[in-house]
């Protein structure tokens, strides 16, 4: 079948360009930028000269097998059993829908595989997926040991410098970056989830054009809520190839004949104006993927989890909600210790029943009595959680992950329900149903508190071969087919991400959730960096953010109780602190600081942001303007020393603003200064930051 020169995808301001070459074996990637980058030589051409490699080795292809791309790295590992690795393709024809979507197949006869790579834009984005499906088309079975979703190639000249995000629990989204001239970088996470350590998310750039704002970046993100893994290499010939795909936990993947493996997609971004503009493509795609959901405003609320621990009762609950009522909280949610068993962190997950000797008029009565303060009402949960001391494990022991004749490991006390199996699908289903559907629940936290240890599920007689299982998968499928029946059976239901913080943030779950917990560390300097790192890869009508007494974990240095509030605007703004011992001072500068929230949060969850420096900076801060530009909120802080005003000469601090009407006038709504646009852009806001005045809100209108 003849196939054109290339085939264009356009997004809303860029062009991916792909082109069949190899012969026809494989696809190959001409060009990738704004509209019109495409016309001209393609900055991917290279000489087709090679010495010891093969010319695949060499191509910046979309997407190769072992077999034709036999040394520099293959996306695709694939054999039949008992027979030698590798595959070798023959085009079998496109299919494209206009500039918005395409289809490549690949075939290959005597390994009985057909391989189809799959492309798609995003309306009103910057943004291509791409996955690839793979159906075994021959008698025997193929074992699939390596299926990446996609490659994505980056033409760099002198160099790739790679931006991730790192850390740890209570330390995640640190941003980093490493130049890569030559070698690999890689970063996974086998916990079953997205884990804490690294981030499915990298952007590129090229590291001989470094002024950040001006600099051409692209950037990938794994669609998965499992284990995953990301290589980037710097290939033969200067360019930078990176790949992204699921690891499976048994190494391999089993396809029948007849069966078809997709891929989780890959969203590939690019941005001309840096990691700054790029995260402006990733909240834009954000924003499309909550859909119609974005215009349900997010309510403020309160969590009791830090003042009260696993000891909850009614009466303790309750005044609390008071106190949070008069702060101003939309909604308040109860955490951890409201079910049966739970004095502590060794029992009751799995029996999700309201204990009724901490509700005694009732569990129903206490959520009237919450919501008649004019709140809703909200619950934590745990449904992948199983205390080995719970009702549950005594009637289904088998329903957790376990390896016969091994012993078992406790995280945080507790074993991990194998939520790939359907009766566990359908108990945790059942119970959420009956949770929902029995109280006024107008919110949902759904926590994730250990990844999996001891990943089997033995075997029965009459049973699945477990040579044959894909666990990973099968959990990722049941833990995302329970979020679905959330949304279309509970769809007045608000749902929490979390997983010990940040450990499951991806697009698959930021899709079927309303906010994410972006980490447990709440420290106002730790919280800081957590937020800034976040805030370059997803939006900020995501990041669920409490303001707590909490000191710092790795930065103690003491903040004010509006450095604790505008970092949690930044994003959607929560109350975990005990209230009762805060002062009558602190209680009314908080019902301030919610009042100024309510005022400007619809600008902070459908802006578009710039972030204005780091936390390694004296001053930072992030800008949100309204779309039309009729009202600018900067949110910053001061993290480092002050001016020495008044005794030594000393100047404000500034931020420069960005993205601003340089001839329009703003004016700061709170004291009445006006600022020429072009003065905001050059010259910035300034802050005269003391002690006490460490952080500041600021709305500018437009005239």
């Amino acid at each position: 079948m003849t196939a054109p020169d290339r085939w264009l995808l356009r997004t809303d301001t860029t062009t991916y360009a792909v082109t069949l070459e190899g012969d026809g074996r494989w696809a190959e990637l001409a060009a990738w930028g704004p509209h019109g980058a495409e016309d001209g030589p393609s900055p991917m051409d290279w000489s087709g000269r090679t010495h010891f490699i093969t010319p695949a080795d060499a191509a910046p292809a979309e997407y190769i097998p072992y077999g034709l791309r036999p040394f520099t790295g293959a996306d695709l590992i694939a054999s039949r059993p008992g027979h030698d690795r590798g595959s070798w393709w023959r085009f079998d024809g496109a299919t494209q829908d206009g500039d918005r979507a395409l289809r490549l197949e690949f075939a290959d006869d005597l390994l009985g595989l057909r391989t189809t790579l799959c492309y798609e834009t995003v309306p009103g984005t910057d943004v291509v997926l791409r996955w690839t499906e793979l159906t075994c088309t021959g008698a025997d079975e193929v074992r699939l040991e390596r299926f990446d979703s996609a490659a994505v190639n980056v033409p760099v000249q002198g160099g790739a410098r790679l931006t991730y995000l790192a850390g740890q629990w209570s330390q995640e989204f640190q941003l980093k970056n490493v130049e890569l001239d030559r070698g690999r970088f890689e970063m996974e996470s086998t916990q079953g989830s997205a884990g804490h350590a690294y981030h499915p998310w990298l952007a590129v750039q090229d590291a001989a054009d470094p002024a950040e704002g001006t600099t051409p970046t692209y950037g990938i993100a794994l669609e998965w809520s499992g284990n995953w893994r990301i290589t980037a290499d710097a290939e033969p010939g200067g360019a930078v190839r990176v790949r992204a795909g699921r690891v499976p936990h048994e190494g391999a993947v089993r396809l029948a004949p007849g069966t078809t493996l997709v891929t989780p997609r890959l969203a590939c971004a690019f941005s001309p104006d840096g990691l700054d503009g790029l995260a402006r493509v990733w909240h834009r795609y954000e924003r499309h993927l909550t859909g119609e959901r974005i215009d349900r405003p997010h309510k403020v609320l309160y969590n009791s989890w830090e003042a009260t621990g696993f000891d909850v009762d009614a009466a303790g609950q309750l005044e609390l909600a008071t106190l949070a009522a008069e702060l101003g909280a939309e909604l308040f949610v109860v955490d951890d210790g409201w079910f049966t068993g739970r004095a502590d962190d060794t029992g009751g997950l799995g029996d999700w029943h309201p204990d009724p000797a901490e509700f005694p008029g009732g569990f129903d009565r206490f959520v009237e009595d919450v919501r008649a303060l004019g709140m809703d009402f909200g619950l934590w949960v745990e449904p992948e959680g199983i205390s080995p001391r719970s009702k549950l494990y005594a009637e289904h022991p088998e329903w957790v992950y376990r390896i016969d004749g091994r012993p078992v490991t406790l995280v945080r006390n507790q074993l991990l329900l194998d939520l790939g199996r359907a009766d566990v699908q359908e108990f945790v289903l059942a119970t959420l149903d009956r949770l929902l559907g029995s109280h006024a629940i107008g919110y949902l936290k759904w926590d994730m508190n250990r990844p999996p240890t001891e990943r089997g599920r033995p075997g029965h007689p009459d049973g699945p071969d477990p040579e044959r299982q894909d666990l990973d998968a099968a959990h990722v499928a049941g833990y995302l087919r329970v979020l679905d029946h959330l949304r279309t059976a509970h769809p007045h239901v608000t749902v929490e991400g979390c997983a010990g913080g940040g450990g499951r943030v991806e697009h698959a779950t930021i899709a079927r959730t309303d906010v994410v917990w972006p980490s447990d560390n709440t420290a106002p300097m730790d919280r800081l960096r957590i937020q800034h790192g976040y805030l370059h890869a997803h939006a900020p009508h995501t990041m669920s953010s409490w303001v707590t007494d909490a000191p710092g974990l790795f930065d103690p240095r003491p903040r004010s109780l509006a450095f604790r509030f505008v970092n949690s605007m930044a994003g959607v703004l929560g109350i975990g602190a005990d209230i009762r011992h805060w002062t009558p001072r602190q209680r009314a500068e908080a019902a301030r600081w919610i009042a100024r929230y309510k005022e400007i949060r619809d600008v902070v969850h459908h802006g578009e942001v710039h972030l204005l420096g780091s936390p390694a900076d004296p001053t930072c801060g992030v800008q949100y303007e309204e779309p039309g530009g009729a009202r600018v909120v900067v949110t910053a802080w001061n993290t480092g020393p002050l001016d020495g005003a008044p005794l030594l000469p000393g100047r404000p601090a500034r931020l420069r603003l960005r993205g601003l009407a340089p001839g329009s006038v703003y004016t700061d709504t709170a004291t009445g200064t006006r600022y020429n646009g072009a003065h905001l852009l050059h010259s910035g806001l300034p802050y005269a930051w003391t002690p006490e005045h460490d952080a500041e809100l600021t709305v500018l209108t437009r005239q």
